[in-house]
């Protein structure tokens, strides 16, 4: 039986087992304002880890696209196995690195739209405009609520992206709704087609009274002297989409698809799969006007640990809280800049060692809904057994 914790905002016990027995390592996050100031964790960061280098960040690009090369190139080879089972098994281990590698320029071209790939806010644009077109993303759009969202993470009004369910959205608990089998259903269905879904309607985002549209200039989620990049971000994807159709056309649909949408799908997998458990865990609040500060938001994050993925990612899920607090970091300082800051954070720093499908499927059964407990603090809830707990303050590691 885990031990009870007391919280800043009740000092009442809490205890929730089986919470707790899913997330293993998030500390209990700060409901009350934190001891420590931005300026206090930056002080403690090296000056070098602000440092972009043009040539590290091209480095690192030109490996993931030199890897790509190479992996297509050998695919090329594939349908001259007979075996089909063999044959079969050569295209999953052409698919699977692919898409990870992929995962790795998507998150480059990500850290364009920050800044922190170049000190020039030209090259970041162009090699952001670049890869995120090639991967069929809005990158201007994208960009701009990709801020939001730094500015207004954990906000229940105001954040852009992975915003929680009152009790009333979520619609009544079933057992089948938590069965094992309609929690994977739901696991690939938001992995495979959640970042589409985003885009066109902006599914699991900020609510709006009419559509919001990455694509569309004239979204709410644009303002009118943001509208030229809309289109610009728009006529960057249509390029890509038409190269893809000729390519297509010379060399057969089959061929596209099996060298490039499949391992485009296992982008969008990685890129909803790592999102949803960097903001989704029951040890995180979100918050209303009143309880919410930039501070407490930006730490409502989860680092994990995704083995050697972490570095074909380029650490933009082992090292996101401090990404968060200082998105200007390239990736390649993020490391010793996260352990740096570990020690002012205390408590206030998570991190979750729980196998990354494990943790996946607990996001979906623990994390349903949000209820408010404290007054402007709302906390996830799952099944129906747990709606009137709080989770329980988990262990550091």
């Amino acid at each position: 039986m885990a031990s009870p914790v007391t919280t800043p905002a009740t000092s009442t016990p809490i205890t929730n087992d089986k919470i707790n027995e899913a997330a293993n390592t998030p500390s209990f996050p700060p409901i009350s304002n934190p001891t420590f100031s931005i300026k206090d964790l930056r002080a403690v960061i090296p000056p070098h880890c602000f440092e972009r280098s043009y040539f590290i960040s091209f480095l690192y690009l030109f490996a993931d696209l030199v890897i790509i090369s190479i992996l297509f190139y050998f695919a090329t080879f594939i349908d001259n196995v007979t075996n089909p089972f063999l044959r079969w098994a050569l295209w999953v281990l052409y698919w699977i690195p692919t898409g990870c590698v992929a995962t790795g320029v998507w998150v480059l071209a990500h850290e364009c739209g920050h800044r922190a790939f170049s000190p020039s806010k030209l090259v970041n644009d162009t090699v952001g405009f670049i890869f995120h077109s090639a991967l069929l993303v809005p990158y201007h759009a994208w960009r701009i609520t990709h801020s939001r969202h730094h500015k207004n993470t954990s906000h229940m009004e105001k954040d852009e992206v992975f915003v929680p369910n009152l009790k009333e959205e979520a619609g009544e608990l079933t057992a089948f709704g938590q069965s094992p089998i309609a929690i994977l259903a739901k696991v690939l269905s938001m992995s495979l087609f959640g970042w589409p879904a985003y885009l066109f309607t902006n599914a699991q985002g900020r609510k709006f009274d009419q559509n919001a549209n990455h694509f569309s200039p004239n979204s709410p989620l644009f303002s009118q002297k943001q509208r030229s990049l809309i289109v610009l971000s728009d006529i960057g994807v249509v390029i890509s989409i038409s190269i893809l159709a000729a390519l297509g056309y010379y060399y057969g649909f089959t061929n596209l698809l099996k060298f490039y949408f499949v391992p485009y799908l296992i982008v969008n997998f990685w890129l909803v799969s790592i999102t949803e458990l960097q903001h989704t865990d029951a040890s995180i609040p979100h918050f209303k006007d009143g309880e919410w500060t930039w501070l407490k938001g930006a730490l409502c994050t989860v680092d994990r640990d995704y083995g050697v993925l972490n570095i074909i990612f380029h650490h933009i899920g082992d090292t996101h809280v401090c990404h968060h607090l200082f998105p200007l970091i390239p990736h390649y300082h993020s490391e010793e800049a996260t352990q740096a800051i570990r020690k002012v954070l205390g408590d206030s720093y998570r991190f979750d060692s729980t196998p990354f499908f494990k943790a996946l499927y607990k996001t979906f059964q623990d994390c349903v809904y949000v209820q408010e407990r404290e007054n402007g603090v709302f906390w996830y809830q799952g099944p129906k057994e747990f709606v009137n707990e709080k989770p329980e303050k988990c262990k550091n590691s």
